[in-house]
């Protein structure tokens, strides 16, 4: 793949901050629903500061020679859960998650100091292109249901004032309900549709810069499209047309008892960092507990490396450049691992490397670790500006699952593409691509307790042995 700019390459301060945006629009959707899913006060603010410290940090210990975002990564969604549930209290349970991140880092920290002894070459064995291939390509895969259903969804939650009789003091008070307002499939898929050809018009068509930010051209075509079609789905009292809220900006207006109100909190506000709660964790902490995260975190960790080996081989692949070797894995997995740390200390979910991310590599063809830094820079910036946040928080699903289609597409064609080099006219090399496929895409997972194998890992896990029973050479034949 020819890049338009490669690793080291800089571009001008305006050209930057676009780019930096792009790849910002690219991972921040998945970051902030994170900890929405989580729940128990996490917020979604924080989450985005601490992916931005965590990219950082993954870029400092990489030599800035790998352009990838780290985000709030969903294979610790169980592990965070658990951490409340074991906890005595909310301020434990907030410990917890920082603890766990911790645990899980310790494991990356371990296997990068095997890594550094031993080296590369065991892991180039173990996942040849005819395994790390199909699994790459699963993980694209594995997300398009994820992509459609964003794109055919109609749920628009909004709030509503309603006056309610109090029996027990007779009096009328207000009372904030919430509702949820099902749009039309065939609005929300052409809100999408749009977003999804406007981004592939510019990524084709496009001329200079227009070239290289088809992302933002297509969420902004696809944005307007679902304003203008619920703005008239309102005027003219059209459900089926109501495809976004707007609740998002006249909370900004709003005080707690909802009347209007402009405060600092409009423009600007800090975020509720993870650390500053819990402090009044360490009073209520056991060890039963932190053998909980332990056993919570530490074996998802194991499952997490195996996609960092995916996510690497497949960026390797799109610049080309074997990252394995240079920077290397064990920094690679160092960043990762003291990177998740990191972001899990301010926003309490730990990272990890994201392939949206990398698709938005591969489409724009910029792999300057400059956007990555400047990327992660927005989000530590971004996470305190209101109304910033409010228009995240706004885009409606559809218009991200039009994007998502692109970018989950191109990580799967990018594992296609590593197959390149396979010989699938030989009977090994079809078993074992075709029970990856077929493993991941019918999403076999195995849960042990707490823990749970994604259908990704045990997809690379089933290759790595079918490969591997298959290396044996054939028996000669006497004739």
């Amino acid at each position: 793949m020819k890049l338009i700019y490669d690793v080291e390459d800089r571009m001008g301060f305006g050209k930057l901050i676009v780019f930096a945006l792009q790849q910002l629009l690219a991972i921040m959707a998945a970051t902030l629903v994170v900890p929405m899913i989580v729940g128990h006060g996490m917020k979604s603010e924080a989450a985005l500061f601490g992916a931005g410290v965590g990219t950082l940090v993954y870029v400092a210990f990489t030599k800035k020679k790998s352009p990838v975002f780290l985000g709030s990564s969903f294979a610790f969604l169980g592990s965070m859960a658990a951490a409340f549930a074991g906890g005595v209290s909310m301020e434990t349970g907030y410990l917890g998650l920082i603890l766990g991140a911790v645990f899980a880092g310790l494991v990356y920290v371990a296997i990068a100091a095997v890594v550094k002894v031993v080296g590369v070459e065991w892991i180039n064995k173990l996942m040849p292109a005819v395994v790390i291939g199909p699994t790459v390509a699963i993980i694209g895969l594995s997300l398009a249901g994820n992509a459609i259903g964003d794109l055919t969804s109609g749920e628009v939650f909004h709030t509503e004032a309603q006056e309610v009789l109090c029996p027990a003091c007779e009096t009328v008070l207000d009372m904030a309900t919430e509702s949820i307002q099902l749009a039309s499939p065939l609005v929300t898929i052409f809100c999408g549709l749009v977003t999804l050809f406007v981004t592939i018009l510019c990524s084709v068509y496009g001329k200079k810069t227009l070239k290289l930010i088809p992302f933002i051209m297509g969420i902004l075509a696809g944005y307007v499209s679902a304003a203008v079609l619920t703005g008239i789905g309102t005027a003219a009292g059209i459900d089926a047309l109501k495809v976004m809220s707007f609740d998002s900006f006249t909370g900004l207006v709003r005080d707690a008892e909802g009347t209007f109100a402009i405060t600092p909190s409009t423009f600007f506000s800090v975020p509720e960092f993870t650390f500053l709660k819990a402090l009044g964790g360490f009073q209520e902490i056991t060890g039963s507990y932190i053998g909980t995260i332990a056993v919570a975190y530490v074996p998802v960790a194991f499952v997490v490396f195996a996609e960092h080996i995916a996510d690497h081989k497949n960026i390797s692949s799109i610049i080309e450049r074997d990252l394995l070797k240079e920077p290397g894995l064990s920094r690679t997995l160092l960043g990762d691992g003291v990177g998740s740390i990191a972001g899990a200390i301010f926003g309490g979910c730990p990272n990890t490397t994201y392939g949206e991310s990398v698709g938005c590599v591969a489409i724009t063809k910029n792999a300057s670790v400059i956007t990555i830094i400047a990327a992660a820079a927005g989000a530590i910036l971004i996470s305190f500006l209101s109304p910033f946040v409010a228009f995240v928080n706004s885009i409606p699903s559809c218009v991200m699952g039009g994007v998502c289609m692109a970018l989950y597409g191109f990580i799967a064609v990018s594992g296609l593409k590593m197959l390149q080099q396979v010989d699938l006219g030989e009977d090994r090399n079809l078993f074992v691509v075709s029970t990856i496929l077929i493993a991941g895409i019918g999403g076999l997972s195995v849960s042990f307790g707490k823990v749970k194998l994604t259908s990704i890992a045990c997809a690379l896990l089933l290759g790595i042995f079918v490969n591997r029973m298959l290396s044996r050479k054939k028996p000669e034949t006497k004739e």
